[in-house]
């Protein structure tokens, strides 16, 4: 692996550089793989090697095995994702009272990773607003928002300036910046044509408009956590520095372990792949200094709730308690009662994707349910589930036909190994699959 030149250049004199090992570590053939279990899930995973020491729920692989074929990753028992970047984990808790609501903006939030580590870390009468500016990667967010079983989070589609509307709403905003990608050569070695000084500034342009631009969303005294993937100093050290100048903030210093190899850096964190078991990552966290208090702006229209009669319908399904139902046409939405308010607000000074959980769809007084209410832990008790060899469980993800030998008939949640793939309809001579299309498993093994 042939590293540009300009960037080895431009690291020297960073702190924790070694130049020697540095390009050593990207040479060699090592490939880490490591996920993150869902807590509501509680699978056994196999292949786990050894816990990462900054995450609770982290773990390396001994290898990188298909998860493409394994129904477990498919029915959100974990999360792919760098071990490097799991540590917001160890910055959340360390300037945030966890155990309290609050509010958290993932400014940046697609794929997911950040956003699904966040809401498994927050109490569930908090509020997560995942946000991604590129419209078709907010349709993937919303994907693995619903994958993981989420009720307390809103996705969203807005540029951060929109955000402005929320005058000292969150306690929390989280921007995990796009930037130039260096910390990931070693995983994708083609950014490295991609790679170019030029490419470097923008990048640090624009994540400084980013965080003027969200800045005023943020209350006094709330936290702000940036973080790249890169290790240009334009986009690390020299983004606090302009922080730290431009804006009322103070920088939030972070209890590390020596033994994790993570280096302190002028306000910051980094980590070096040849110092750390995972790839490039910067985090910085500062708080906010100054701020009015938050007034919540009038709404104009109300959403339309449910009747009586059509709560009475979808009570066979949700478990109903601490939800409020909301109706747009006619798909139901559950919302958490006690974020109701919030939900309001949102749908009205945003472009929302998604909020809560999307019960069904109400058809000649009855309830056709949604992949999401499958996925999300808010089943009526009386629902049945079906559970699913390995093989079926592979053709119903990918959307081919299977046969089950049962008496059952009707909606059944299809599981394998006690956990929600999704739905079927068994009739007396087939089962209707309902895994959604733009899901499915598209190859074969």
């Amino acid at each position: 692996m042939q590293l540009p030149s300009a960037l080895l250049h431009s690291l020297h004199g960073l702190e924790g550089f070694n130049k020697e090992s540095f390009e050593a570590v990207h040479s060699s053939a090592e490939q880490i793989t490591s996920i993150r279990l869902n807590p509501l899930r509680q699978a056994a995973i196999q292949n786990q090697k050894s816990g990462i020491p900054w995450t609770e729920q982290g773990y390396y692989l001994e290898s990188r095995p298909s998860f493409t074929f394994d129904p477990l990753f498919h029915a959100g028992c974990y999360y792919v994702q760098e071990a490097s970047s799991m540590f917001l984990e160890q910055a959340l808790r360390q300037t945030t009272d966890m155990s309290r609501p609050f509010r958290v903006l993932d400014l940046c939030a697609a794929p997911g990773g950040k956003s699904t580590h966040i809401q498994s870390l927050i109490s569930k009468d908090s509020l997560l607003v995942s946000n991604e500016v590129i419209r078709s990667r907010a349709g993937i967010l919303k994907d693995n928002m619903i994958k993981w079983g989420s009720a307390n989070v809103v996705v969203t589609n807005n540029d951060p300036k929109e955000f402005a509307r929320l005058s000292n709403y969150f306690d929390v905003i989280i921007v995990d910046a796009p930037c130039s990608g260096s910390g990931l050569f070693r995983k994708d070695p083609e950014a490295i044509a991609e790679w170019s000084e030029n490419n470097v500034a923008l990048c640090s342009q624009r994540q400084q408009r980013i965080l003027a631009d969200v800045l005023p969303a943020l209350k006094k005294d709330g936290i702000l956590i940036y973080s790249t993937c890169s290790y240009s100093r334009q986009e690390d050290e020299e983004i606090v520095d302009w922080l730290n100048k431009e804006f009322s903030v103070a920088p939030v210093a972070l209890s590390v372990d020596p033994g994790w190899g993570i280096t302190i850096s002028d306000g910051g964190y980094r980590f070096w792949p040849d110092k750390v078991k995972g790839e490039g990552f910067f985090i910085a966290c500062f708080q906010k200094k100054e701020g009015d208090v938050y007034v919540a702006p009038k709404i104009k229209e109300k959403v339309e709730s449910i009747t009586i009669k059509e709560k009475a319908i979808v009570n066979n399904w949700v478990k109903a308690d601490g939800l409020s139902f909301i109706k747009h046409e006619d798909t139901v939405y559950a919302w958490p009662e006690i974020l109701y308010n919030d939900f309001n607000l949102l749908l009205a000074h945003l472009r929302v994707v998604y909020s809560g959980v999307l019960a069904g769809e109400l058809m000649r007084e009855k309830l056709i349910p949604d992949h999401a209410l499958a996925m999300s832990g808010l089943v009526a008790d009386s629902v049945g589930k079906i559970e699913l060899t390995y093989d079926d469980a592979i053709k119903y993800l990918q959307r081919k036909e299977f046969r089950l030998e049962t008496t059952i008939r009707g909606w059944q949640i299809a599981t394998y190994q006690g956990h929600p793939l999704g739905w079927v309809n068994i009739l007396p001579n087939r089962i209707n699959n309902y895994y959604p299309k733009e899901l499915r498993i598209l190859k074969d093994f």
